[in-house]
């Protein structure tokens, strides 16, 4: 038998990779942040919203994403990063830099916990193996306070200050648009979702206005109570 018929297959599923591959290129979209009543004019720094893509096909309950491990850490009462987007199944080491105790804990929407107090130079791990909003928070520091995205899907991006979003590697199909920015409803999150065709000639999604609340809202402890007079506090 010839070289090249014995070949034939190989070079076949060989074509159809490269132009599968040749399909994925970047998909980009243009968002701005407006403080609710204020006027169009009036535009924020448009950082920190996350936008998410997960194929129209995907079934409920599945992730197309590779899990991995990420680090947050604690120092000088602060969480860093404030903001942090991971694949569904991924852990989270929380390591306490600071001289003195630390108590972090979710009890918001995605993944909760509680890590319980424990001290200098220690650290704790978190699997989160659902999706969703995980809002943290130290039970000792009102202060600090960070948001961790869980996500079942391999394409998502984190807005720049202007706005700019940038998705990589997304192949062409058909998909559900997500997008998450703090300080912004539930609500008004789920009207801005829509199914979308990413084609392999046209990969721009346009523009889109997220609203905000002006005012932040406060929280409590884990507890459900007012947190002590920070100058009474021992830590």
């Amino acid at each position: 038998m010839p070289l090249r018929a014995l070949l034939l297959p190989f070079l076949c599923w060989a074509g159809v990779g490269s132009m599968l591959h040749a399909e994925a290129g970047e998909v980009t979209l243009k968002v701005s942040v407006v403080h609710s009543g204020a006027s169009r004019s009036k535009r924020l720094d448009s950082a920190g919203a996350v936008v998410w893509l997960i194929p129209s096909d995907q079934p409920p309950g599945s992730s197309s994403a590779k899990p991995g491990h990420y680090r947050l850490t604690q120092k000088d009462k602060q969480f860093t990063p404030h903001l942090l987007v991971i694949p569904t199944g991924s852990t989270v080491d929380f390591p306490n830099l600071d001289p003195f105790f630390h108590n972090v804990f979710s009890l918001f929407d995605g993944k909760r916990f509680d890590l319980g107090l424990y001290e200098s130079g220690s650290s704790r791990i978190v699997h989160f193996n659902r999706d969703g909003i995980s809002y943290i928070f130290c039970n000792i520091h009102p202060e600090m306070s960070a948001v961790v995205v869980t996500l079942p899907t391999t394409w998502y991006a984190v807005s720049s200050a202007n706005g700019e979003v940038t998705l990589p590697s997304v192949p062409a199909g058909s998909y559900d648009l997500h997008v998450w920015i703090e300080g912004a409803s539930p609500e008004r999150l789920h009207a801005l979702e829509r199914r979308i065709q990413v084609a392999s000639s046209e990969r721009d999604l346009g523009s889109m206005e997220i609203t905000v609340d002006a005012h932040a809202s406060s929280h409590k402890n884990k507890f459900g109570e007012d947190y002590q007079n920070p100058d009474s506090s021992t830590y």
